[in-house]
C-alpha cells in the first residue's frame, strides 16, 4: 500500500485530508510532533509528502530541505500563502508542486495521483538504488545506512559522503582537501578540526558495527579505508 505523510498544524484540515485520501486506498500518516518531522519521515518512509509552510518551530521550507538531503519522494506544498514568491520558494527549496488553500479535495487527489505516476508508475524513470558491497559490509548512500551482517548503522549526510569517498578511492588515499571540498562548498571557512570530528564519527559508526580500525590516518595526506572485516577472515 502506498503511503502518504501529511504535515499540517491545522488538525481539522489534516484529518479531513487523511480521511479523504484513505478512501482511495492510500495509507496516511499525520505528523503530530512538529519538532521531529524528519524522524517521523524516516520512520514512515512515505511515497509522497503533503507539507504546509507555516508550522511551529521550523517552517515547511526548512523541513523540505532536510528531507531532500536523503529522499527524492514527491513533496506537494499546501498553503494559504498565495504569492508568487511563496510558490517560487517552495520549488526552490525542493518542492514538486504547490496547492493553495482553500482547495478542493479532488484537486489534491489529482495532484497526488499525477506525482505518484511520475515517480513510481508508468511515467517513472527506472531507478535502481545504489549499494556498495565489500564482503559482509553493505553501504546504501541513498538510505544513509551502513550494514554489516545483521547490524545497521544510521548515518548523517556528511558521514555518508566520507564513507562513499573512502570506498570510491579504495585502496588509494582520500586527501584531506578532497574530503573538505566534497563536504563543504566553501572549505576556506571550515576549521580543520571539523573534518577530524566527522572522521571520528565515521570510525565510531564502524565500531558500532563491530569493525575496528576501518579508517587509517595517512600522515600528511589524508585517510584510507582498511577492510579489516575482510582481512580478518583470511
Amino acid at each position: 500500500m502506498e503511503k502518504i505523510m501529511i504535515v499540517e498544524d491545522d488538525m481539522k484540515i489534516a484529518e479531513f485530508l487523511s480521511s479523504y485520501i484513505e478512501k482511495y486506498g492510500y495509507q496516511v500518516t499525520v505528523a503530530k510532533d512538529f519538532e521531529r518531522i524528519l524522524e517521523t519521515f524516516r520512520d514512515v518512509q512515505p511515497n509522497l509528502l503533503l507539507l504546509d509552510i507555516n508550522l511551529p518551530s521550523y517552517d515547511g521550507y526548512y523541513w523540505c530541505r532536510q528531507i531532500r538531503k536523503e529522499s527524492i519522494c514527491p513533496v506537494i506544498f499546501i498553503s494559504a500563502r498565495t504569492g508568487e514568491m511563496d510558490q517560487v520558494m517552495a520549488l526552490e527549496n525542493g518542492g514538486d508542486d504547490f496547492i493553495t488553500k482553500p482547495f478542493h479535495p479532488d484537486i489534491v487527489m489529482a495532484k497526488i495521483r499525477s506525482h505518484m505516476r511520475r515517480a513510481y508508475g508508468e511515467y517513472a524513470t527506472k531507478y535502481q538504488e545504489r549499494v556498495l558491497s565489500h564482503g559482509d559490509l553493505h553501504f546504501y548512500p541513498e538510505r544513509l545506512e551502513l550494514r554489516f551482517k545483521d547490524e545497521v548503522a544510521a548515518l548523517t549526510k556528511k558521514e555518508t559522503d566520507i564513507i562513499e569517498t573512502l570506498l570510491e578511492r579504495y585502496p588509494r588515499v582520500a586527501g584531506r582537501q578532497d574530503l573538505l571540498e566534497k563536504l563543504w562548498d566553501d572549505q576556506a571557512y571550515v576549521d580543520e578540526n571539523t573534518l577530524n570530528v566527522n572522521i571520528t564519527r565515521v570510525r565510531n559508526k564502524f565500531q558500532a558495527l563491530g569493525i575496528e580500525n576501518a579508517v587509517e590516518t595517512v600522515r600528511g595526506a589524508g585517510y584510507r579505508l582498511n577492510m579489516t572485516w575482510i582481512d580478518a577472515k583470511s
